[in-house]
């Protein structure tokens, strides 16, 4: 039985994969700050939360990721932690440099210092290219970071790269565009356009404030991105993939796609609200798979249609059995 570990596996790609690896046999550790308070509810959510043996872990804690690697001895580790939302990156420049690069730093350095014969994912994004002026962002395209998030993300990249080439560490990077899923939390635009048409519909008679709608994003499924983690892992070479569905929609499309769901027009409950610009946005971001199409064999089966359907009745159920529940606790 292969052992993984998960760093990050209270959020949403970290719970899918955790999903994903017991189905197929693995014996799976995750790890949370503090895993003791942690209420790690999307693995409740998807009912593994009792399969999954939790350590308490700061990525930015040398000591802390090294005892972890030392109790668990992992033969894949999955990196997805750290400050996830671009938005927030802003406020939280330093957190989210530290949680995402330093973090990335003491995993692969507590790697090499215990001769940890693994295999490392880690988590990049798409992010990192910037503005590409609409062309399909590849392996090859250089990278030109417009958030904080995207800086720490980059640097992440490099020292993957770094202790490959330098170490013969068996390390990938998955370059993930946006993937989406009822889990997001609600600081996350494509869930905050779910969850306030959801209660729109139910009659709360708000408006949902946005930004700049006429970006555009290209959007996948996250149970989707995560068997591609997996998928790269399992080759015989380490390398680095972009995981997108190489299709772009505006925010606007994504908005009037949640509410029809719903069935209801979208603009007289739409305002456009100045504060929510960035100070740096890109204005189109669109991934090319073929890489991992012709060496993973993987490519994205929904569309953005679909994603946002499934977020709408995600969002619907988790709102059913909290009903049910008595109260919202739990869930993010």
């Amino acid at each position: 039985m292969k052992r993984a570990l998960i760093c990050g596996v209270s959020g949403q790609d970290g719970a899918y994969l955790a999903e994903l690896l017991l189905t197929k046999g693995y014996e799976v550790f995750g790890t949370s700050r503090d895993a003791q308070l942690a209420s790690f509810s999307n693995l409740l959510h998807l009912g593994v939360r009792d399969r999954v043996q939790t350590e308490s872990m700061a990525g930015n804690d040398f000591r802390s990721v090294l005892q972890v690697l030392m109790k668990v001895r992992p033969d894949e580790i999955y990196n997805l932690a750290g400050q996830s939302s671009v938005g927030l990156s802003f406020g939280q420049p330093v957190e989210t440099l530290e949680s995402i690069s330093v973090g990335t730093l003491n995993l692969l350095e507590g790697m090499r210092i215990l001769a940890l014969p693994a295999r490392y994912y880690n988590a990049g994004s798409g992010e990192c290219f910037g503005d590409t002026g609409g062309v399909p962002a590849n392996e090859r395209t250089p990278f030109r970071p417009r958030s904080p998030y995207a800086v720490a993300k980059a640097a992440a990249h490099w020292v993957v790269a770094n202790y490959r080439e330098s170490y013969q560490l068996f390390a990938w990077s998955g370059i993930l565009f946006n993937h989406q899923s009822p889990f997001r939390r609600e600081r996350f635009v494509t869930q905050k356009i779910v969850a306030t048409a959801c209660r729109i519909a139910s009659g709360s008679g708000e408006v949902l404030p946005l930004g700049n709608m006429d970006i555009q994003r290209d959007w996948g499924w996250a149970p989707e991105y995560v068997e591609a983690m997996w998928q790269m892992l399992q080759q015989a070479e380490p390398n680095d993939y972009v995981i997108a569905t190489g299709e772009t929609h505006s925010l606007r499309d994504f908005v009037a796609e949640a509410f029809g769901v719903l069935g209801i027009d979208w603009k007289p409950h739409v305002m456009t609200d100045a504060a929510l610009i960035r100070p740096s946005e890109i204005m189109v971001s669109r991934g090319d798979p073929q890489e991992a199409a012709s060496k993973l064999g993987w490519s994205a089966r929904t569309r953005m249609a679909g994603v946002v359907e499934l977020m709408v009745r995600g969002q619907q159920a988790m709102h059913t059995s909290v009903a049910g529940r008595g109260g919202p606790h739990g869930l993010t």
